[in-house]
């Protein structure tokens, strides 16, 4: 029995090799090819189409494989008892069974029947030695990348990301409770970085005027179609010193012109408003800035490294509450930094947190916190994303920096193809959205002391402890 199998075997295969030789010699017009299709690429691309050639053939009804299809389709990825295969949830579909389970399959047992009179000898053949043989019947030839892998069991890339939650501001405005924050990035950094942080789902970006306004308004004038997907939130500069109620709202007016005509656009979704040591200032700036609001210049208005001093002045005479507070927020400073959190939300203004891994660099005490590393051993991801997992599970939202280097005035986003670091950071934090801390964790995590900072650190001479000359030199001697 074995022996006339064999025999039948070697028959098949030398009449189908006398074939290929005799068809070879003039063009063959092949309209339909079969294969055995991967489960998780039965959509397989359109592309490469009549590349193989051999003597006049022609593979135009053919489709281009991807290097996990190719191997599915030549036999090493696929299970030999395919007699086992439940096909009562079966439909066919251009000659090809498809399981309901699954995707597109060619059932063994009607490999014959799909061939029409049209297909060549060198076809028909081949279904033949397949299915005598139970070998695969053929596929087009692709190209494989150098860094594909034929291992079933490699780890599958995905182009999905997480979903970042939003806030309800007024006015319905939808605000991503995270942001990409591009402090100390260049031009080229700044849109590199955002092009990462939109494939990572952070569509929420925060930047300064200048060089990281300017690399803003690159990608949006080569990629239009995102502006109604992003969320543009910026600042306005902090009035000289000695500048006039009058003339620090003319500065503001003049600078959201200036801003919008670079972005070219019409709206930003987000004005912040620095402190000042004046209250008649920053009321006067206050104002501009809910007249750009009534204008349609921007959707929301909030405020940055604003003490209770601040927060108050400008709401003895606005019209509109700041929908947020920018500052400082990080492991170690409790959960009400100076009361100024329940100050600001207890009359409707949210905190809007930056600097979870410390300010103006990453703050070594915070990240070799013996207890930031045993909740992320427990949890299996970095200190940093526990640090930053935290500050949201406060109920913050949060603007995060694309990696762990920076400093005061800098940060980097190298390119991708020098350097994945960027790209690694913000899928990282965009991924503190898919899990998280339990409640002892976040208590433990609550009750650190240490390391303390000014919530609004980077405020004017007008908020205690402010970031001046001294806080500065402190800071280079730790670096």
């Amino acid at each position: 029995m074995a022996v006339n199998c064999s025999l039948r075997c070697v028959s098949v295969y030398l009449t189908f090799y006398l074939s290929l030789v005799l068809s070879c010699c003039r063009p063959t017009t092949a309209t339909a090819t079969t294969a055995w299709i991967s489960p998780t690429l039965s959509n397989a691309h359109h592309r490469n189409r009549n590349r193989n050639r051999c003597c006049g053939f022609s593979s135009s009804g053919s489709r281009s494989l991807s290097p996990s299809t190719t191997a599915i389709a030549s036999g090493r990825h696929r299970h030999d008892n395919n007699d086992n295969i439940d096909n009562s949830d079966e439909k066919i579909h251009n000659g090809i069974t498809t399981n309901g389970n699954t995707c597109p399959l060619m059932d063994r047992r009607k490999a014959m029947s799909v061939s029409s009179s049209s297909i060549s000898s060198v076809a028909a053949f081949t279904a033949a030695a397949a299915l005598w043989t139970r070998l695969p019947l053929p596929v087009e030839a692709v190209d494989i990348d150098a860094d594909a892998t034929d291992d079933a069991n490699a780890p599958k890339t995905t182009t999905t990301h997480p979903t970042i939650p939003s806030w309800t501001l007024r006015g319905g405005v939808r605000m991503p409770v995270m942001a990409l924050n591009t402090a100390g990035l260049s031009v080229d950094g700044t849109e590199r970085a955002l092009a990462l942080a939109c494939q990572c789902g952070i569509t929420h970006v925060d930047f300064h005027p200048g060089r990281e306004r300017d690399g803003v308004a690159n990608y949006l004038s080569d990629n239009p179609e995102t502006r109604s997907k992003l969320f543009l939130t910026t600042k306005i500069g902090i009035a000289p010193k000695g500048t006039s109620p009058k003339d620090a709202s003319e500065r503001v007016r003049l600078q959201i012109a200036d801003d919008l005509a670079i972005l070219d656009v019409t709206q930003v979704d987000m004005l912040m408003l620095r402190d000042s040591p004046d209250a008649k200032v920053m009321q006067s700036q206050w104002a501009a800035l809910e007249d750009a609001l009534a204008k349609g210049q921007t959707r929301a208005i909030g405020v940055i490294n604003f003490c209770e001093f601040s927060l108050t002045s400008i709401l003895h005479t606005a019209k509109t509450t700041p929908a947020v507070n920018y500052c400082l927020h990080h492991v170690g400073m409790g959960t009400d930094p100076k009361g100024l959190r329940s100050f600001g939300e207890s009359r409707g203004i949210r905190t809007f947190a930056y600097g979870a891994l410390g300010e103006p660099g990453p703050n070594r005490e915070l990240r070799d916190s013996p207890v930031l590393h045993a909740v992320a051993r427990a949890h299996r991801v970095s200190p940093d994303a526990v640090a930053l997992r935290w500050i949201l599970q406060t109920g913050a939202a949060v603007s995060v920096r694309p990696t762990s280097e920076f400093g005061l005035g800098t940060a980097s986003c190298p390119a991708i193809s020098s350097n994945d670091k960027c790209e690694r950071g913000l899928r990282e934090r965009a991924s503190s959205f898919e899990w998280e801390l339990k409640t002892d964790e976040m208590d433990a995590l609550s009750a650190l002391t240490s390391p303390y900072d000014n919530p609004t650190l980077f405020s004017s001479a007008g908020c205690p402890d402010a970031f001046g000359m001294k806080e500065m030199m402190a800071y280079f001697k730790s670096i």
